[in-house]
């Protein structure tokens, strides 16, 4: 199964040790990882070359951190920029179904924080909603996301631990 990595945080290599960690593990194990603020930093996205590494694969991993309860601006452009009408969804849009996708989220906060009753008053599957529900336009199929929470305060172990929890869900 053809598998591709896309890292969306705007400081993967300086300013996320987890992000960071993950997407050097995938590496090593083999996978293409495409580190996306790095590809587009003025956020002119190749949209015919997003599409063709899209079409390649019958797996995409989508690395991000959560900021102020929503993915990274440049996430958002990507998916507004390449899931057009017509490839992506639309009568004659059918390039990406049944095609899996795995989200991988991190947070700075604790598990606990994202509860209703929690200091946030949101769950994760709440924020995660805009994403996962592109599957019924598009006909992806979302497979159990790998959420990480905490990361602000991880010890090395477990960072260690979500990391190879990571390499075998990919």
């Amino acid at each position: 199964m053809k598998t591709t990595i896309f890292t969306f945080h705007p400081q993967l290599k300086t300013g996320s040790r987890i992000n960071r960690e993950l997407a050097e593990a995938a590496t090593e194990a083999g996978y293409e990882v495409r580190d996306m603020y790095q590809l587009y930093p003025d956020f002119n996205i190749d949209i015919k070359k997003e599409q063709k590494v899209l079409e390649a694969n019958d797996r995409i991993v989508l690395q991000f951190p959560i900021y102020w309860y929503q993915t990274p601006a440049l996430m958002k452009q990507w998916f507004d920029a390449v899931f057009e009408y017509g490839w992506a969804y639309g009568s004659s849009g059918t390039s990406l179904q049944g095609k899996e996708v795995i989200l991988v989220a991190s947070f700075g906060a604790g598990q606990d924080d994202y509860t209703r009753n929690g200091r946030f008053h949101v769950t994760i599957e709440e924020i995660l909603k805009p994403i996962t529900t592109i599957q019924y336009l598009t006909g992806l199929t979302f497979l159990e996301p790998l959420i990480i929470t905490g990361t602000l305060n991880m010890d090395q172990e477990l960072l260690s631990n979500k990391v190879n929890k990571y390499l075998q869900i990919i």
